[in-house]
């Protein structure tokens, strides 16, 4: 099912609401998505992850966005681990700098070599109750590795 598109513009002269934006952008086909694969329909997704060594790429992610944009002064991620159900964010991330390009070229990297370099591994759980674990094709380890 197809949800239908919204668009949500608000002028404001008092304070800004961040989870109100992510409420109007929260959509079930763009957060942890109801795909269905093989007729099979995903419910769900478990991550798991190498927590010493995920805090230790995270840390080389930031020195890599701030060594390219030195303008970037804060950057946060959280990824979620364990049972994330269909409809909820698997990651959140924001990255703060003076100058808004800087700072969207640094989230679209932070984005990709998250996905590319920390080791979280994702299962996809379907209503059948069958399971599948998936690759991220941006991993160089991934056997359809995106160059």
């Amino acid at each position: 099912m197809v949800e239908p598109r919204r668009d949500v513009l608000k002028l404001r002269r008092d304070w800004l609401s961040v989870q109100e934006v992510v409420d109007a952008v929260c959509s079930a086909s763009c957060t942890t998505r109801e795909d269905v694969l093989d007729g099979r329909k995903v419910i769900g997704l478990e991550y798991e992850a190498y927590e010493p060594m995920a805090q230790s790429e995270f840390r080389k992610l930031c020195d890599v966005i701030r060594e390219r944009w030195p303008s970037v002064t804060h950057v946060c991620v959280h990824h979620r681990l364990g049972w994330v159900k269909v409809g909820e964010a698997s990651v959140v991330m924001a990255i703060s700098s003076p100058h808004r390009h800087d700072g969207q070229q640094a989230m679209q990297q932070a984005v990709e070599q998250l996905k590319a370099r920390l080791p979280i591994w994702k299962k996809e759980v379907y209503d059948s109750q069958e399971a599948s674990w998936k690759e991220n094709s941006e991993c160089p380890w991934a056997s359809n590795h995106k160059q």
